[in-house]
C-alpha cells in the first residue's frame, strides 16, 4: 500500500494549488486507503488506467480517490499532474471510475468541490449535475472559506460510461 500512497503523493504535490487547501497529507491518503471501499486509480502518461499497476505506480501522472457506501459512490479526489493536462487523463480517470463503480453495484455517484473550481466544467460534460450547495464548507489557506457545490451522476438513469 505504500507504494500507491507514495504514486498518489507524487501527484498531489504537484496537482493541488495550496491557495486553496484541498490536497491531502500522506497520512490521510493512507488512512482512506486502508478503510473498507476505499478505492484509488492511477492514470500513466499515455493515459492508460489502472486499479494495480506497477508501472503506473512508478510514473503516475493522475489519481482518483472514491469511498462506497451502499449504493452511493462518492469522488474524494482527483488530481493530473500539471504536465499532463488537456491529454484527457482526467476522463479516463472519471470514465473508469464511473464504470468500475457501476460493477460495486452503485446507483448514484457524488462529489464536491469548492465553487470557484475551474473543473466544475469538465464534470458537467461528464454528466455530473449540480444539486446542492454548502455554505462555507471550504476553509482556505488565507482563512477564509468557500461555499462547495454537490454533485451527483445517476447510474440508474444513465447507461452510457
Amino acid at each position: 500500500m505504500m507504494r500507491r500512497v507514495e504514486a498518489i503523493m507524487a501527484v498531489m504535490d504537484r496537482a493541488f494549488d495550496p491557495r486553496w487547501g484541498e490536497a491531502w497529507n500522506a497520512r490521510q491518503v493512507a488512512d482512506a486507503l486502508a478503510t473498507p471501499n476505499t478505492h484509488s486509480l492511477l492514470a500513466a502518461p499515455d493515459g492508460s488506467v489502472a486499479e494495480d499497476g506497477v508501472d503506473v505506480e512508478q510514473h503516475p501522472a493522475g489519481f482518483l480517490l472514491s469511498r462506497a457506501a451502499g449504493s452511493e459512490e462518492e469522488l474524494l479526489l482527483l488530481g493530473v499532474a500539471p504536465p499532463f493536462r488537456n491529454r484527457g487523463i482526467g476522463r479516463a480517470l472519471v470514465t473508469r471510475f464511473i464504470a468500475e463503480a457501476r460493477l460495486r453495484g452503485a446507483e448514484k455517484l457524488f462529489l464536491e468541490m469548492r465553487v470557484n473550481n475551474e473543473a466544475d466544467r469538465f464534470y458537467r460534460q461528464l454528466g455530473f449535475v449540480p444539486i446542492g450547495r454548502r455554505p462555507s464548507y471550504y476553509r482556505i489557506y488565507s482563512g477564509g472559506y468557500l461555499d462547495a457545490t454537490t454533485f451527483v451522476y445517476d447510474l440508474v438513469d444513465r447507461h452510457d460510461a
